[in-house]
């Protein structure tokens, strides 16, 4: 355990990027982009007895890595949908990240559907074994030690203020879904994906809807394609009706892209900007 595997490269990006000969995604710029998704598992979510909140916790941290989130998918406690939709996202994006189904209980099918997505067996990971045997002692039950276990081959990452792994099987991290121990685990990943080209993001505020807004956003959003413009109205907030986004890489640009529109406004306009 412990073994760090080469990464490969997939075809995945937003519609504005271009893609090498190599099967690199790049950006306008020519840069590469690295993509993530996320496969949300969990009866619970899908019934509405919890309410989900690891997918906004990933997102915030991918943008700052400098990674896109390019799609999530959220499935039932069930081992071959389980196993169909990692071998469609892992072979899609740079990186896979599971969001819960793992653990001590029968509902916990995480690891046999992750292993079994990449046609390997489910095995006894020993320096696990040690850890729990360790922590549980005279306590340990064969159910603690199911917490062992891990797709043949996955690597257990940790840092140095983090000793308890987090399993990562090639390109895709298996994380716990209870969002404290979620929470946890996010230093290991930013230290393992190390800092990318972070995305920028500006917004302005204001008092206009969205059908005004349209023709001035269309100007900006075709004379800016490297970036992403969104438009959020908010209903019975007094201080503004519609909020614009500008996101992108290039920090330049999206200042760019965020002050063409500003000076498109009319008088009154916008009620603030960031």
């Amino acid at each position: 355990m412990g073994e760090r595997h080469d990464e490969s490269v997939h075809e995945a990006g937003p519609t504005a990027a271009r893609t090498s000969d190599a099967g690199v995604r790049r950006d306008a710029a020519g840069e590469a982009i690295v993509t993530a998704a996320a496969l949300i598992i969990g009866n619970e979510l899908l019934s509405g007895k919890v309410q989900e909140t690891n997918l906004a916790v990933l997102a915030r941290t991918l943008r700052v890595l400098g990674v896109l989130l390019r799609r999530v998918v959220m499935v039932l406690d069930d081992v071959d949908e389980i196993a169909r939709e990692v071998r469609e996202l892992s072979s899609t994006h740079n990186w896979l990240f599971t969001s819960g189904g793992i653990g001590p209980t029968h509902d916990d099918v995480t690891i046999e559907a992750v292993a079994r997505g990449f046609g390997v067996p489910v095995v006894m990971s020993a320096e696990m074994e040690v850890m729990l045997r360790a922590h549980y002692k005279e306590r340990i039950t064969e159910g603690h030690l199911r917490m062992g276990l891990v797709p043949e081959g996955a690597a257990l990452e940790t840092t140095e203020d983090i000793r308890w792994p987090t399993v990562r099987m090639r390109n895709t991290w298996i994380l716990p879904g209870i969002p404290e121990v979620f929470r946890m685990k996010i230093p290991v990943v930013r230290a393992r994906l190390g800092q990318g080209k972070a995305y920028v993001s500006h917004a302005v505020y204001t008092k206009m809807d969205e059908g005004d807004l349209k023709p001035l956003l269309d100007v900006v959003v075709a004379s800016f394609p490297d970036v992403d413009v969104g438009s959020y109205p908010k209903w019975f907030d007094a201080t503004y009706k519609t909020k614009l986004t500008f996101d992108g890489r290039d920090a330049a640009r999206v200042a760019a892209a965020r002050d063409a529109f500003v000076a498109a406004l009319p008088a009154g306009e916008p009620q603030g900007a960031d």
